[in-house]
């Protein structure tokens, strides 16, 4: 694990399996902004999933806030990630849906992260995240690709579908 960059794309998958298995927070959070650097594709991104992180989401809030801001376009996807892995359910805040809103990035697959934690808070959190929706303050493309996500989720209802199918923006 000391020796990155890694040179072929499954040394990469390995590594962040095991970053995830750390158990210690503070080890495992010095290993994934080591990493994070050399992260250059989304299945390794999103392969990063530490266990420790859900037992330690008070410390790791203004982390993933400063993650979601960086320039390095798989940093900022896994802030994201993180966001809508950690702070949709007990601990969630209607505020915490703005958060995405500072990612300022045209790259494809940060616009898809920003656009899957939105699907995800409309299976979750329906009534506070279609209010985003219903103000149409995404970006068209995160408005419509998210409205597309949460249709094609068991999460939502047909009833929510429906109205969901409404606020495309054409």
């Amino acid at each position: 694990m000391s020796a990155l960059p890694h040179k072929y794309y499954e040394e990469n998958m390995l590594h962040g399996i095991m970053i995830s298995q750390i158990k210690q927070f503070d080890t495992c959070l010095a290993e994934v902004d080591r990493f994070l650097p050399y992260v250059d594709n989304w299945a390794v991104c999103d392969t990063l999933s530490p266990a420790v992180f859900k037992r330690n989401r008070e410390k790791l809030f203004p982390i993933v806030k400063n993650w979601m801001t960086s320039e390095r376009v798989y940093t900022c996807r896994f802030g994201v990630k993180c966001l809508m892995n950690y702070y949709l359910d007990d601990l969630f805040r209607k505020e915490y849906l703005e958060l995405p809103l500072v990612v300022k990035s045209d790259e494809y697959y940060v616009k898809m992260m920003v656009a899957w934690y939105y699907a995800t808070a409309l299976a979750k959190q329906y009534d506070e995240a279609v209010k985003l929706l219903e103000s149409r303050v995404l970006p068209v493309w995160v408005h419509n690709k998210t409205i597309r996500k949460a249709i094609e989720s068991y999460r939502v209802t047909d009833e929510r579908k429906e109205y969901l199918r409404t606020l495309i923006i054409k």
